[in-house]
């Protein structure tokens, strides 16, 4: 458990080198999902100034970086762009529910997933974030109308992410129907479900405390901005 543990204080490096290899870039030390996957990216414990020449070529100049694990200080010249206070919350008491009312969501639904997104802003979700696990929908009217699905796999553990609904069908219980059944999911697989949420969306974290979810620690969302004259070492 110490282990899984620890694999939480930065999934998105224990996914990359976990069940999420096979769409690992690399480049020296820093790892990172394809750009139409997801944003993320991971460096070492101990990032030098190589390090950030490859966060760099991997970002591309004035590229944004979201900063995964522990905190690493940017070399001069690099902008904060975004720093939200945030909390990491874990389901070992999160049994899940299966329901037949939902449907699975694939790649021929993602015009109509970036259009619930976009008008729900649940976080960063990309044409392909489909590919990090399963994704789960509910319809009314034929339209999506509430989702909720799987991204980051550290060895053990799935993250429960893009759980949004319409503001028009809110108050009906569709984000508990779904966190439960992608909650029911993972369990089958042997893991254990875990989230992450603004530390200011209270609404969102008195629910999944109410499914059994609870605190495990708090965190930041960092984003940094490659300068835009970076010298990139091994670079065009």
């Amino acid at each position: 458990m110490l282990v899984e543990f620890l694999a939480l204080d930065d999934p998105v490096r224990a996914s990359l080198l976990g069940p999420h290899a096979h769409l690992a870039e690399r480049r020296g030390r820093v790892l990172r999902y394809p750009r139409d996957v997801s944003p993320f990216l991971s460096m070492p414990q101990d990032p030098g100034p190589a390090d950030w020449q490859d966060v760099a070529a991997l970002a591309g100049e004035g590229g944004d970086v979201p900063l995964t694990g522990p905190a690493a200080s940017p070399p001069a010249g690099w902008e904060e762009a975004r720093n939200v206070p945030g909390v990491q919350l874990t389901g070992e008491r999160v049994a899940g529910a299966h329901d037949a009312r939902v449907e699975r969501l694939g790649p021929a639904d993602v015009p109509e997933i970036l259009g619930l997104i976009e008008r729900t802003k649940p976080g960063p979700f990309l044409p392909r974030t489909v590919e990090l696990g399963t994704y789960l929908g509910i319809r009314s009217g034929g339209a999506l109308v509430a989702m909720a699905g799987e991204r980051l796999r550290p060895p053990g553990w799935t993250e429960i992410s893009a759980v949004c609904t319409e503001p028009a069908h809110r108050g009906r219980g569709l984000a508990t129907r779904l966190v439960l059944a992608v909650a029911a999911g993972i369990r089958e697989r042997g893991e254990t479900p875990f989230l992450h949420a603004s530390a200011a969306n209270t609404h969102a974290i008195r629910l999944y405390e109410r499914l059994g979810f609870r605190l495990r620690r708090t965190t930041e969302f960092r984003t940094v901005r490659v300068p835009a004259r970076v010298r990139i070492e091994g670079g065009p």
